[in-house]
Formats: C-alpha cells, sequence, structure tokens
C-alpha cells in the first residue's frame, strides 16, 4: 500500500526545512518530498509520514539526512559555459599574482563547478597561486565532492583537452567512472556550510559563485543569503549567480552589475 503525505504533514516539512535551511518548498513538490523520503519511512517500518516527522523533531542525524535527501540539485561539469570563458578572459588575466586567487563554490553539491574552476585555475597559475573552497548544506554531496569520483558520462561537457589531463578514467570496480586527479585535491577544500549564517571559517574570496541555489529562497531570505554571502568577498572581487536567476527586489548597493548575471563588489 502507497504511503502519502498528507497536506499537514507537507506543511510541517515545509516548515522544517525554511528554518533550517531557508528553501521555500512550493506546494507542487509534496509529490518529490513524499518520494525522497519514502526510502526513511521504509527503513523505520513506518506506515504514515507523522512517525516520521516525530522522529526528525528529536534525533538530529536524522534530520540531516532529511535534508541531505530534500536539498539534493542537478549539476554537472563546465555548466552555464558564459561564465567559465568570462572567467577565463576578464578575470584570471587580470589577477595580482602577490596574493593566493581563492575561489569559492557556495552551493557545491558533489563538486562538479569547483573541480571544473580548479581546472581552469591549475592551467593558468602556479600550484600555490589558487584555492578552490566548496561548501554545501547537504553532508552526503560533501562527501562525495571529497573523493571526486563520477559516472563518466558526466565527462563530456569537460574540454578535451582538461579531460586528457585530470580526468582519470576508472577500471576494475570503477569501471565506467572517473576520478579527478589527486593534484588538485591539494587546492581544494569542501566543507559543510549554511548559507543562511555568516561563515566567517572560510576566509575572504576574490571570486564567488552562488549558482542555481537563489531560486529556492524567497525574497527575505535570498537577501540574506546574498549579505552573509558578501562578507566574505573582497572589495573589486565578483560574484556570479544563474544566468536564469536575478537580484531583483535586492538590495545590492554594494554590487555593479558587469555582465549577464555577474557582479563586482565595489565597496
Amino acid at each position: 500500500m502507497a504511503i502519502t503525505l498528507n497536506e499537514n504533514e507537507f506543511v510541517t516539512i515545509q516548515k522544517l526545512i525554511f528554518q533550517e535551511v531557508g528553501i521555500d518548498l512550493q506546494s507542487s513538490k509534496r509529490l518529490l518530498v513524499q518520494s525522497r523520503l519514502l526510502k526513511r519511512l521504509l527503513y523505520y517500518k513506518f506506515d504514515n509520514y507523522l512517525d516520521y516527522i516525530r522522529l526528525i523533531q528529536v534525533k538530529n542525524t536524522e534530520k540531516i539526512e532529511m535534508i541531505n535527501l530534500i536539498t539534493t540539485n542537478e549539476t554537472y561539469f563546465f555548466r552555464e559555459i558564459d561564465h567559465f570563458e568570462f572567467l577565463q578572459k576578464q578575470i584570471i588575466p587580470n589577477h595580482p599574482f602577490k596574493k593566493k586567487f581563492r575561489f569559492w563554490s557556495a552551493a557545491a553539491s558533489v563538486g562538479a563547478e569547483a573541480y571544473s574552476i580548479a581546472m581552469l585555475l591549475d592551467r593558468s597559475m602556479a600550484k600555490g597561486d589558487w584555492e578552490v573552497v566548496g561548501t554545501d548544506i547537504n553532508t552526503e554531496v560533501i562527501k562525495k565532492a571529497r573523493i571526486g569520483l563520477y559516472p563518466e558520462k558526466w565527462a563530456d561537457k569537460i574540454p578535451i583537452e582538461l579531460k586528457k589531463e585530470y580526468c582519470l578514467k576508472g577500471r576494475g570496480r570503477h569501471e565506467g567512472q572517473f576520478l579527478m586527479d589527486r593534484s588538485l585535491v591539494e587546492n581544494m577544500d569542501f566543507t559543510v556550510g549554511n548559507l543562511m549564517k555568516y561563515n566567517s571559517e572560510v576566509g575572504k574570496f576574490d571570486v564567488i559563485w552562488l549558482r542555481n541555489v537563489l531560486i529556492y529562497f524567497d525574497d527575505a531570505t535570498k537577501q540574506l543569503v546574498v549579505d552573509n554571502v558578501m562578507r566574505n568577498l573582497h572589495v573589486g572581487g565578483y560574484f556570479f549567480i544563474s544566468l536564469t536567476e536575478n537580484l531583483n527586489m535586492l538590495n545590492t548597493a554594494s554590487l555593479e552589475s558587469v555582465a549577464t548575471s555577474v557582479y563586482r563588489k565595489i565597496k
């Protein structure tokens, strides 16, 4: 018999997700939430979602598991290629190499964006001149990002010369997968981070990408998240959002638009 997530149970989960990570789950997502959490009900042998809701309110590890299941989003290498071209042509050539170039993938998921950037930086700079930090609220995707092992089909969008240099073809039990070259990992750090809070531990950056995440927030939460992230960006640094997103209705007095979905911090 199918287990249905009723309206009241969904509203409770909506409130929990908003409180924890700021994501505004729309009513249209009820079936998605139902399907993603079903495996946890079966694991605990629950026959209703109310018992599961009671569990996550008292068991923090299960609450984290619930957040992980609901916040897993699509990602792939070199997504929105225009941004990578802007980085290569406008930002990297003009960076003063007297200091380390620091890049933050603020919604890193399983690390495809961060590794895409790392390949470009490693090609353009000396080993000690760059660092890429990736953060995400989802603890499971951060574990995967640290490993850097991906399905072979994910390499389709990686430029051929970068694929040859940095993507190690899997063999044996890793047949059909590829591993990111360990030389990149030396200059990278993946850690769990909640955008609802200012992250003082990651430090300041020259470039921050916060792409394909603002669409999940209401305007007030967008403002909070952008304000938090801006505190980590050097004046003169660059801030990227997705080509499908905008900062309309937000206070962006500290930013100037320099290209589509690309901003520069001016104060």
